[in-house]
Formats: C-alpha cells, structure tokens, sequence
C-alpha cells in the first residue's frame, strides 16, 4: 500500500520538492497552498490532490487531512513546510505584519500537527517534519521576529517528540541554512556576488525525507551546502545543587 503526504507550502520552493521526490518514490500526495494555480499545477503534474488554503488558518488544516483520507483513505507522512519572513522593523512597528509571520509559521505548524495526529493515529503511526530554519538555532540579526518563530518551533518539535512517539508517531524538524528558493530570491544576487553557496531546494527535499524515517523521536537536522544532514545536539542545563532530576507530571 502506497503512502499518503500531506505537505503546506507545496506551490514551489521546499515544499515543491519535496512533494516531487515523494511522489517519484510512489507516494501519494496533498498539497497545500495559498496559491491556488500553483498547487494544482503541481498537482497536475505528480498524480496529486491540491487542496487551497491559508496555513494561519485552523480549517486548512483540518481540510487537507479530510482530502488526504476522503481521497487516499489515509495519512502517514507530514511535511509542515509553509513559512515566511516578516519583515518586522521594531524601530516602526506593524501589528498586523508581525500578526501574519507569527500565524503563518507557528500557528501553522500547531494547527498541522493538531489536525494531523488523529488520522497518522487511524493510520497505525507516522511521521512529522517541520521545516525550522538554521535561525531556530542561531541568532538570525537580519529579521529576529523569523528568529523567533522557528525557535519556537523547533521547541514545540522537541517538547511534543515523547508525547507523539508514545502513540506511534515520529516529529523531527529541518534547519536548513540559505536556500535558492522564492523566500530568497530578492537577496540571491547578494549570495552570488559574495561567493556564498546556496543550497538547492532539492539538498533539503533530500533531508526531510531522511528526518521522515529518523529513529531519534524529536531529530534537528542542520542542512548546509556540501554536507550531509546532520543532527543538531543542544547543550544541557545546570540543574539545581542537590543534583535532583524534576518530577515527571
């Protein structure tokens, strides 16, 4: 039996990729996306289901996984990859742009995961990945309210890993660094002109696969430009002096 994907941010870019790479290994898919020609153009194009919708919305979610079991009769593999930058200058402050990036990237993300886990759990189990972004690890100056939500991500990715993994269901994120994708396209010249490799989108299309079928429940993969994904160990923290382990709950 083949496998369902349900993947956000389809129309182009990672999520383009990724759903290409699915599909040429048998996979099934639904793609999500704001832009509606793009989607079906891709859907078109793969033997897929397009489904329209806005990812700050909770409904998209719960629409794309009803399309994922109304037209496949399950679901095993998300790929929670829509996300934007925000653009947020703190010296002139919008609301309402601020409002939109955090909607998007991590709302998006909850709302997925909210909808996703009872069909992956009619499914017998399966797997998440979130695309994060090396700015949920580092210190990203250029726009720190991204910085923000894809730290906030990758902590819900690792506070929801045992929880999930206790009903049969894997959650892993990617951090890729600067890709050639449209969400860079107005600084690639920049890249070019500076000698800096940009990765392709299909380097992290390949890394959301592989994180699919990570055994470690709650994985951060670093992708970066001629290298092969790897793991991202987080640093521990000083615990109290009597050396005490906190209560489980």
């Amino acid at each position: 039996m083949s496998s369902v994907a349900l993947i956000t941010g389809a129309a182009s870019g990672i999520g383009a990729a990724v759903a290409r790479r699915l599909a040429r290994g048998g996979v099934r898919c639904v793609l999500v996306d704001i832009d509606h020609d793009g989607a079906e153009r891709l859907a078109k194009e793969i033997g897929g289901t397009a489904v329209t919708g806005d990812v700050a919305l909770p409904e998209t979610a719960t629409l794309a996984v009803e399309a994922a079991e109304r037209e496949y009769g399950r679901l095993d593999l998300v790929h929670l990859n829509a996300g934007i930058p925000s653009g947020v200058d703190m010296a002139a402050f919008d609301p309402v742009q601020y409002r939109t990036a955090v909607t998007v990237n991590i709302d998006g993300v909850v709302y997925g995961v909210a909808a996703a886990t009872p069909a992956l759990s009619r499914s017998g189990g399966g797997a998440i990945v979130v695309t994060s972004s090396l700015a949920g690890l580092v210190a990203y100056d250029g726009d720190p309210v991204y910085t923000m939500t894809k730290h906030a991500v990758v902590g819900l990715v690792r506070g929801m890993s045992a929880p999930l993994a206790a009903r049969g269901i894997r959650i892993g994120a990617v951090c890729p660094g600067f890709t050639d994708t449209p969400l860079v396209a107005g600084m690639r010249d920049v890249f070019v002109g500076a000698g800096f490799p940009l990765l392709d989108a299909e380097d992290v299309a390949a890394a959301v696969e592989s994180a699919f079928y990570a055994e470690e429940p709650g994985a951060i993969l670093v992708v970066q430009p001629g290298r092969q994904p790897i793991p991202y160990r987080f640093a521990g923290v000083p615990g109290p002096a009597t050396g005490q382990r906190p209560p489980a709950f």
